[in-house]
């Protein structure tokens, strides 16, 4: 009788396994997925600085600091990046468009630029599918962690190898609360 009991217990412990390495596959693949969709949009991103760059560096050549800054950041192969780096790099190409962006307003023939608008709107559309993308990713690192994390799951997930992922977070001072005052002038 005890022997039955045994390998009842033995077979749900193994279907429990298999249920669960199976769900672990899935969800590291939708990791994956889900990095490359935005991975895409970091890509445009990518391709879409030089562009910006040059019809900046027209107008604004006393900015040369963000400018030669984000050539230097660019100067690598993307697709010889590491996931790490191709988050890293492009946080800080983020940044640095944003002082871009910040130049511009300080010369309206520049900001009036037929190809500086054009650029502009395709900027802002990927910088919105970016942060969509993220979205996405961090919602499925959510659910792969809490997989991998969970008892008893996180026994079996660390025979298996997997491992909690990093979700993308913003930089600190981009987290940092923005002073608004009125009074200034």
């Amino acid at each position: 009788m005890w022997i039955y009991i045994l390998i009842a217990i033995l077979v749900v412990i193994f279907v429990y396994v298999f249920i669960l390495y199976n769900s672990l596959v899935r969800l590291n693949n939708m990791v994956k997925e889900a990095f490359s969709t935005m991975d895409v949009y970091l890509k445009k991103r990518w391709d879409l600085v030089p562009n910006i760059v040059e019809v900046v560096k027209g107008y604004a050549t006393h900015e040369n600091n963000t400018l030669q800054e984000i050539a230097r950041l660019r100067s690598g192969s993307y697709e010889n990046m590491s996931y790490e780096d191709k988050l890293k790099t492009n946080e800080k190409i983020a940044k640095d468009i944003a002082s871009i962006m910040v130049v511009a307003e300080n010369y309206p023939e520049l900001k009036s630029n037929q190809n500086f608008q054009e650029l502009s709107e395709q900027l802002i559309k990927v910088e919105e599918d970016i942060a969509n993308a993220r979205k996405y990713y961090n919602g499925v690192i959510k659910m792969f962690n809490n997989q991998v994390e969970m008892f008893p799951n996180n026994i079996f997930a660390t025979m298996f190898g997997y491992r909690p992922k990093n979700m993308f977070e913003a930089e600190k001072e981009a987290r940092d609360s923005v002073e608004v005052d009125f009074n200034k002038e």
